[in-house]
């Protein structure tokens, strides 16, 4: 996960294709995709004028490539 200012969060294509999630205060906006479940990206309650995304997202951006980063399979969490 990276972040980014509100202002400068764009989604260029799918945006039909993510579903919101809001629990609690409902000041964060968590966003998944409605096909396959992933989350995407999120507005966060500590800043709400900046979103946090999910990297793997991206087209064409490897995080696998990036800086050692932890990364969960869901089963067990490791650093590459």
């Amino acid at each position: 996960m990276a972040g980014v200012p509100l202002a400068n969060l764009r989604i260029v294509k799918g945006a039909e294709d993510l579903t919101l999630y809001q629990w609690n205060t409902r000041t964060a906006k968590h966003y998944f995709c409605a096909t396959c479940g992933i989350y995407t990206h999120h507005q966060r309650r500590s800043n709400p004028n900046e979103y946090g995304f999910n990297v793997a997202c991206l087209e064409g951006v490897d995080p696998f490539s990036l800086e050692p980063v932890p990364v969960g399979d869901g089963a067990a969490q490791s650093l590459l």
